[in-house]
């Protein structure tokens, strides 16, 4: 049995969910995806896409839809406890993700990069943590999420990147739901090899190893819009922005 068909098999309410909703993403999105081959086809990954529409989501999941993964992401822990959505994103097998101490996060980061391994599973980590604030929708500095769950794990991380969403929902814009089908161009990288990162008997480098996975997603960017990313990321602290939440023009 192929490795994605054996993924479906497992108990699961995502594939009828998903089987339904990406017929509809698709009404939005004309998914044009180069590289699907570089997911890898079984076993955990950490994909770190670039994020700069609240609709962005969707062409990555129907992204990894068509490669033959299960699109999961990382949810705020909160949103376990609502009711229905609790449940909807349980039986999808998302990932909770909880904002709380150092210590609590870090064993949480080791549970869930062991259920990733266990399970083999992949997880969608947005690596800039919410919608960049850089102008031109370049990434933005990232947080160390995911090289933190990659580097528990031994998990690959893979840099993609999107581009053509904001043409049906712009940052902090409306939806645009005409004309149906707007092209979004989609390109999955290499492993990103976080090797010298991780010196045994050493703690990572983790601030150097994101800054690392960060380039790698805006050259991936750079190649898709056909023009230079900026040197170095866009930091909000700098600028007098927030981290997170709206950003407030």
């Amino acid at each position: 049995m192929p490795p994605a068909s054996r993924e479906k098999s497992r108990p699961s309410v995502f594939w009828p969910l998903a089987a339904i909703a990406a017929p509809l993403i698709a009404l939005l999105f004309k998914l044009e995806i180069e590289g699907a081959e570089k997911l890898p086809r079984e076993g955990a990954f950490v994909l770190a896409p670039n994020h700069y529409s609240e609709a962005d989501p969707l062409a990555v999941a129907l992204a990894v839809w068509k490669a033959g993964r299960a699109p999961r992401f990382m949810a705020k822990e909160s949103l376990f406890r609502v009711p229905v959505l609790g449940w909807v994103l349980r039986g999808t097998g998302m990932v909770p993700v909880a904002r709380s101490s150092s210590a609590a996060s870090a064993r949480q980061t080791l549970e869930t990069s062991q259920t990733l391994v266990r399970l083999g599973r992949g997880v969608i980590v947005y690596p800039e943590g919410t919608l960049t604030r850089e102008p031109d929708l370049w990434p933005m500095r990232g947080k160390t999420g995911a090289v933190r769950l990659a580097l528990e794990g031994g998990i690959p991380v893979i840099p993609m990147a999107q581009w053509g969403v904001q043409q049906v929902m712009p940052r902090y814009g409306k939806l645009r739901l005409w004309p149906l089908r707007r092209r979004v161009k989609v390109l999955i990288g290499d492993p990103v090899d976080l090797s010298a990162f991780r010196k045994e008997g050493q703690q990572p480098n983790l601030a150097a190893a994101t800054d690392h996975v960060m380039a790698a997603v805006a050259a991936l960017l750079s190649e898709l819009r056909g023009e230079p990313a900026p040197a170095t990321r866009w930091n909000p602290a700098e600028h007098g922005q927030k981290e997170t939440g709206r950003l407030e023009s």
